[in-house]
């Protein structure tokens, strides 16, 4: 019975934490200024490749059609669209079948597969090597822009970052703003398990 009185105080305290965590992450602008502070802002301008990350499931086409727009501007000659390898049908090729009915020619189109964004940058490197590919514009969200610009830079590349969502990340609702703070906590979590492995 003394063991529960003492925990009685841990468990309240607790329960009031999760209480104001989630009414500052649902109705304060909390969410907008921590997913700012873990974006990167757009530096688009020439290059020699576009790369498209994957992610986002199917239904998301917010990066194949970035990707596409910078190639429809003029920014650079090739694309290279990467996705889950374990998609049928790939989410690389199902990118690359968007791109052609958008208008770009086949021989400006690669595809890769991978299931990390370390793996993306290591395999991407190695499909663009033979090309002379040293400058890339990088299109994935603008969170996941700060883990994958430097990847891509120590696998050899200048990078410019091209995200293909709002910058600054914002969220206007509760909802909004709460599935905003749950992306952001996972890309700290991710940026922080990319640098304790030395990947970064």
């Amino acid at each position: 019975m003394n063991e529960s009185r003492r925990d009685g105080p841990i468990v309240c305290w607790l329960g009031l934490g999760v209480i104001v965590l989630f009414v500052s992450a649902a109705f304060t602008p909390l969410p907008n200024l921590l997913a700012e502070c873990v974006a990167l802002a757009p530096e688009p301008g020439p290059a020699d490749a576009i790369v498209v990350l994957a992610g986002g499931g199917a239904s998301e086409l917010y990066r194949p059609v970035g990707g596409i727009v910078l190639y429809r501007r003029g920014l650079a000659p090739l694309v290279v669209f990467s996705g889950a390898e374990d998609e049928t049908p790939p989410e690389s090729q199902s990118r690359a079948e968007l791109a052609r009915q958008l208008g770009v020619p086949d021989a400006a189109i690669l595809t890769v597969s991978a299931h990390t964004t370390r793996e993306e940058a290591v395999r991407i490197e190695r499909l663009l090597r033979p090309r002379s590919v040293r400058k890339i514009l990088l299109v994935t969200g603008a969170q996941h822009m700060v883990r994958a610009k430097p990847l891509f830079e120590r696998a050899g590349f200048e990078v410019l970052a091209a995200p293909a969502d709002a910058f600054p990340p914002q969220a206007d609702t509760p909802e909004a703003r709460l599935q905003l703070a749950r992306q952001t906590l996972l890309e700290i979590l991710a940026l922080l398990s990319y640098r304790v492995a030395q990947y970064l």
